[in-house]
């Protein structure tokens, strides 16, 4: 039985563009060579690392939402460990909430994509009393 995992990496920022995406296809390859299915994929970029890993202080991240049987977790994990390239990783499975909020999350428009309106701030009904008025002057 096929069970819903996601998983993040880092990978050491000293990489170019291309070895960084090499890096990424490698483990999609893994994924799907072992009867595993990917259900979504972000890259999120060069980030700044909460502290510093092996000296670095960034790091670029992926994510990758997948199905597959349980066991390819281990595998998984024992190749990013043996890559010198990936400082940190991270697999979990998703129960119903976490799949249910994945989905959610992927189907939302991204906040940084609409302009978000301001309104104007209201001002009171105020009544001002003419004399006040004559008596600054």
């Amino acid at each position: 039985m096929l069970k819903q995992y996601e998983t993040v990496f880092i990978l050491t920022p000293v990489l170019s563009e291309t070895q960084m995406k090499e890096a990424v296809a490698k483990f999609r390859d893994l994924i799907v060579d072992n009867q595993g299915e990917i259900v979504y994929e972000e890259d999120w970029g060069l980030r700044k690392l909460a502290y510093s890993i092996q000296k670095k202080t960034t790091g670029f991240y992926h994510l990758i939402g997948f199905k597959a049987e349980p066991d390819f977790v281990a595998k998984l994990e024992l190749q990013y460990h043996r890559d010198e390239r990936v400082i940190r990783y991270l697999t979990f499975a998703m129960d119903k909430h976490a799949i249910a909020y994945a989905e959610k999350k992927k189907g939302a428009p991204k906040e940084s994509a609409v302009p978000v309106k301001e309104t104007p701030k209201r001002v009171p009904d105020v009544e001002i009393d003419p004399e006040i008025i004559d008596e600054e002057e």
